[in-house]
């Protein structure tokens, strides 16, 4: 319900203090103005018997009856009083108002006898005459030193009401006059007083709608200027401090949008309240449509909705990891913790999500890594050790089987000597790449292809393997020319080795404007797509007997990539199974500065 207007209010109560002021001041003047009036009468009354009784004496003592009339009606003219002559015995002579022989004889009247007597103190009196009081003044008539009449001048209520009441009129008038003044003065003035507080009220109503830069005008009134100032000083901390906020809230926001871990906030309903891009891609839906949804509407991961309830209810953080399925699995670990007011009521939770996919298989390589190493240097060793111990037991006394069993012995022991090799030169190529300190040069392709083929000509030879390699000779880039030649034998031997007798493989290079691209192809039996990923892991094998049949290591693949990696290329694989394998180094035509992230 809206309040009263304050410059009503102020007008109102002006208005109610007005009134009263002029009431008393009315009434005031009213009686003063009767006093003095009737003060003024009374003169007058005193004046006008003076002068009847002067001007009528000689005329008494003479018996002029016309003359006396005369006088009384001119004095009562003059003077606008009733006026009446008396004789010495009490008969009243003449009258302005009244016939004088109806009125019969005044003697007993106490005013005239004072006066025929001499003894009256020719003041003003009250009289009652017919009912009504009158005021009068009556003097003794002398001649001569003798009293021969009286004089008698009076004024009755009706007359004296009738001029005061004109009197009052113009009092009235006057005050109403006054009082309409002042009320239109007291109109403005109350504007003009209110007039600065609607504009603090208008000012303020821009605080509160956020318009922080617009001033508050400073009034003249002292108080309302120190309130406005006031107001203006509150307007700029708040925009400051507004500023600072919003400053702080895009900091924020930035740090949240930049952050590789997810982080969801929840109400205590398991509604987003907040989230950055991170979770967003984690949960896998769009940023701006899942503010304000519950949880059940835009996840669809039973564990992460059941781990939020649980965050909710419990008063310890909680973590866990969860599987989010999808075309590529991700493993994530998630950390909860309960949102609490300050009488310690859960309002929300906070979820703070860390994709671990890589470290579990980083963790699953390393164990994989140690299992095959021990593997691979188990056999030989076992080996080594097993016929050893059967030439101790005397089988170096048959020359036969001595020889036998230490060339199996000197086989192993080579073995294990490529192994260890393959270890340290993959070793040695890690810490090039990591420090970015291979040594590359310009150089021409070709010359480098060739090499790579005599390398593997008598392996192909043996098994009847056609290599055919297409190379423009001005290909040429930025390489490592032997670690590319091992590399590329790497890849040739590979494909000799799993390719059918009689067949064939392909090296050809190609250059575009941004890379050189050199591919290794077969028509072996090819590998299949599961295997694809991991294909380049150290030790890792598709077919382990016949890897091992065939004298790999298991490390060659690693070596490749990784001397890829430190020429800043990469390796890509194409492969069916049963159909052969095309094996692509891509190198950039321009070497990069910067070093290349390490690991699997």
């Amino acid at each position: 319900m809206p309040g009263k207007r304050l410059v009503g209010q102020l007008f109102l109560f002006y208005c109610i203090l007005l009134s009263a002021g002029l009431l008393a001041l009315g009434w005031l003047a009213s009686r003063k103005l009767e006093e003095t009036y009737i003060a003024g009468l009374g003169e007058k009354l005193e004046t006008a018997a003076r002068i009847l009784a002067d001007r009528s004496a000689p005329l008494l003592a003479a018996g002029s009856t016309t003359e006396l009339e005369h006088v009384v009606a001119e004095v009562g003219r003059s003077m606008a009083v009733r006026v009446t002559l008396i004789s010495a015995d009490g008969q009243v002579l003449a009258d302005t108002r009244a016939d004088a022989a109806r009125m019969g004889n005044h003697a007993d009247r106490p005013d005239v006898a004072a006066a025929l007597a001499g003894t009256g103190d020719g003041g003003v009196h009250n009289a009652l005459a017919g009912g009504e009081r009158i005021l009068l003044v009556t003097l003794p008539a002398r001649h001569d030193g003798n009293i021969v009449g009286a004089a008698r001048v009076s004024a009755n209520n009706s007359d004296i009401d009738q001029e005061l009441s004109a009197k009052r009129g113009s009092i009235i008038g006057a005050v109403l006059a006054i009082g309409a003044a002042s009320a239109v003065a007291g109109w403005f003035v109350a504007r003009r007083i209110v007039r600065p507080i609607v504009e603090l009220g208008r000012g303020a109503r821009r605080l509160v709608s956020g318009r922080l830069t617009e001033k508050l005008p400073i009034a003249d009134i002292d108080e309302l200027a120190a309130l406005a100032e006031s107001l203006n000083q509150l307007a700029s901390q708040l925009e400051e401090r507004s500023h600072a906020i919003g400053r702080k809230g895009h900091e924020q926001e930035a740090v949240l949008a930049s952050m590789a871990e997810g982080v969801l906030a929840v109400d205590s309903d398991e509604r987003v309240i907040s989230l950055n891009r991170s979770a967003a891609d984690f949960i896998g839906g769009k940023l701006t449509e899942m503010r304000g949804r519950t949880l059940s509407e835009v996840v669809r991961n039973l564990e992460l909705r059941r781990f939020a309830s649980r965050a909710l209810a419990s008063n310890q953080p909680l973590q866990d990891d969860i599987v989010l399925h999808g075309e590529r699995d991700k493993i994530l670990h998630i950390r909860g913790t309960a949102l609490r007011d300050s009488a310690g009521q859960s309002v929300g939770a906070v979820i703070v999500f860390n994709d671990v996919t890589d470290m579990h298989r980083l963790e699953r390589i390393r164990r994989d890594f140690v299992a095959n190493v021990s593997h691979e240097l188990k056999t030989p060793i076992a080996t080594i050790k097993g016929f050893v111990e059967t030439l101790l037991d005397g089988a170096m006394e048959n020359p036969d089987d001595a020889l036998r069993f230490l060339t199996i012995i000197a086989g192993q022991a080579e073995r294990l000597n490529s192994i260890i090799e393959d270890l340290l030169s993959l070793s040695k190529i890690e810490r090039s790449e990591e420090a970015a300190d291979l040594e590359r040069d310009p150089a021409r392709l070709r010359g480098v292809l060739e090499a790579a083929v005599g390398d593997c000509y008598s392996k192909a030879t043996e098994r009847n393997i056609e290599v055919r390699l297409s190379c423009d000779e001005q290909i040429q880039a930025t390489i490592n020319a032997a670690l590319l030649e091992q590399a590329v034998v790497n890849l040739l031997d590979n494909a000799i080795k799993y390719s059918d007798s009689g067949g064939a493989v392909s090296i050809v290079a190609e250059q575009s404007p941004n890379e050189v691209t050199i591919a290794v192809s077969d028509r072996g039996c090819g590998v299949e797509q599961e295997h694809l990923p991991r294909l380049f892991e150290r030790f890792y094998r598709v077919d382990r007997a016949r890897s091992r049949k065939l004298g790999g290591t298991g490390l060659g693949l690693a070596i490749v990539k990784h001397i890829v990696r430190a020429h800043h290329g990469q390796i890509t694989v194409a492969s069916a199974y049963g159909e052969g394998s095309t094996f692509t180094i891509h190198l950039p035509v321009l070497a990069p500065a910067g070093k290349q992230p390490a690991g699997e």
